[in-house]
């Protein structure tokens, strides 16, 4: 068998251009070059729960390349990326390591060396990219598995990192990537966006890659010097794990036992299971995740790294992982001196994970408003976590008058401040039609924040923000009376005991006491100005 689709020489990656949006297909060195010069605006073939990895790999691969050249800088032309690839994997001066076909006991792109070459006991051909990717989904990422009939190369490569960097464990024989906590989490990817296209992004991973490897190097037992980088080179048996201390800090792992093959002009992918991890199961347990991944924030007291479910990154999570302290945030999500850009966002990736599937691909931009990069730089971030705390209590606040305002709606009017006599159907009923709120709420909580946290007014700010949220849930509210009762005076008194015991909540100094006091002094101007027509 000879090598086939050398990434390489060949120009097998499609993108589009920032420059009016065309297509060029690059080598991976050629792609390198490009994205050092800020030149690419996308990859098309890129499906969204792909971005994270893809870019995480770009990235390790080049500050690994970069650390061993001894540069602080990314090379500027396609040969000196080329040799610097090449000299990662030495054993293997053909390029085998980065073709998609080889022989099967040689190394080929994120797929192990088979001790003996054969592939007679595998089996599980997947026929497409996106069959092989992330293997047991309960959303399918909102996509058909096996769509991609008529697949371009740079699909198989997107697939191969997708799955082999960011894996969880399905179940017994495919286990999952050592950079997340445990089989059933996820490997987050939260960083900075500088602004500019992902060239920019690209350029700043990397310089952040090579600034915090020292202090990667003194928490973990990495082995400095020559460690295993890219964990495809070395042949597999399935059994024999690596361990942390023979690895490079940005090590590229794999996590399934895959070769690809070319039958007919047509590639598909083999598979077969495992008897333990590729990366030392006991150790990789113990680290809990915490593997020095400059995407991955690291839980402050806990020591594991931060895990996605499905609620995502809504709001509440994603002002704690912004600005809060329950967890240490990751080098990448760390504003710095240079990220001068005119927009920067914070950005969040992961896919969900569940017991033995994965529950959808999770991703969330907000802004780092001009106000809050100063104070988080001047290491004010205190405000900025009171600030989003407080914000993050008054949604819930009004969630929870509103949900019981819809309850005693659907009640008839009564009012049972006993959780345990309100009947379950009821407490479910309610739950769904407030939803509503905190979707709506949820959408606009940056852009909200940033408003208070740029105004020489915030008080005001705020307060037009709790009256609000407010108003919208009295909207919800008496969208719901549909849904209580509708004959004759008991559907009247409903509705008013519902109005009644929204209004007397946010009222309450007990709910909101600054909502309180200004609804109060609302009131007394009123019946003043009254009194005086």
């Amino acid at each position: 068998m000879t090598l086939r689709y050398n990434l390489l020489e060949e120009s097998l990656i499609r993108t589009r251009l920032v420059a009016g949006g065309q297509p060029q297909a690059f080598s991976l060195p050629g792609l390198l070059v490009a994205l050092g010069q800020d030149a690419v605006r996308d990859f098309p073939a890129l499906r969204p729960h792909q971005r994270h990895p893809w870019h995480a790999f770009l990235v390790q691969l080049a500050a690994i390349a970069l650390h061993r050249a001894g540069r602080s800088e990314p090379f500027d032309n396609e040969a000196a990326w080329k040799n610097a690839l090449l000299d990662l994997t030495p054993e293997d001066p053909d390029g085998a390591a980065w073709c998609l076909i080889t022989p099967h006991d040689r190394p080929a792109f994120m797929q192990a060396p088979v001790p003996g070459g054969s592939l007679e006991d595998w089996s599980d051909d997947r026929p497409t990219p996106d069959s092989l990717d992330i293997l047991v989904t309960s959303k399918n990422h909102d996509l058909k598995l096996g769509r991609i009939r008529s697949a371009g190369k740079d699909d198989w490569i997107f697939s191969l990192v997708s799955l082999q960097t960011q894996a969880p464990f399905p179940g017994s024989g495919n286990y999952g990537v050592s950079r997340m906590n445990g089989g059933s989490s996820s490997r987050p990817g939260l960083g900075i966006d500088p602004g500019g296209d992902i060239g920019k992004r690209w350029r700043r991973d990397v310089g952040v890659s090579l600034d915090c490897r020292a202090n990667i190097l003194a928490e973990i037992d990495f082995k400095d010097k020559f460690g295993v980088a890219l964990l495809w080179v070395l042949p597999w048996d399935g059994e024999n794990g690596l361990s942390f201390s023979q690895l490079e800090p940005y090590y590229v792992e794999i996590c399934r036992r895959v070769r690809l093959v070319e039958k007919s002009s047509r590639i598909f992918a083999l598979r077969t299971t495992t008897k333990g991890p590729r990366v030392a199961k006991d150790e990789a347990k113990s680290r809990k995740g915490n593997t020095g991944d400059i995407w991955t924030p690291v839980h402050a007291v806990e020591g594991k790294s931060l895990g996605v479910s499905s609620r995502g990154f809504d709001y509440e999570r994603m002002a704690m992982l912004a600005f809060g302290s329950e967890y240490r945030k990751s080098p990448a999500q760390i504003v710095n001196r240079t990220d001068d850009g005119e927009r920067l966002e914070l950005v969040a990736q992961a896919i969900a994970g569940g017991q033995s599937t994965t529950d959808g691909y999770h991703e969330r931009r907000i802004v780092i408003s001009p106000s809050a990069r100063k104070l988080i730089l001047g290491k004010q971030t205190n405000r900025l976590a009171k600030l989003s705390e407080e914000r993050v209590y008054a949604v819930a606040q009004i969630a929870y008058l509103l949900k019981n305002s819809i309850l005693t709606l659907l009640d008839g009017g009564k009012r049972r401040d006993n959780p345990r006599d309100i009947p379950d159907s009821l407490s479910k009923k309610a739950v769904k039609l407030a939803t509503a709120f905190e979707q709506r709420e949820d959408a606009r909580f940056f852009d909200a924040l940033n408003d208070e946290i740029e105004s020489d007014k915030p008080e005001e700010v705020r307060m037009q923000w709790l009256l609000s949220m407010a108003d919208s849930a009295e909207a919800i509210l008496k969208k719901a009376f549909t849904a209580g009762p509708q004959c004759g005076e008991q559907r009247y008194r409903a509705q008013a005991a519902a109005l009644s015991r929204f209004h007397g909540g946010l009222r309450s100094p007990k709910t909101l006491p600054d909502l309180a006091d200004h609804l109060r002094q609302q009131s007394i101007n009123k019946e003043l100005s009254h009194d005086q027509q």
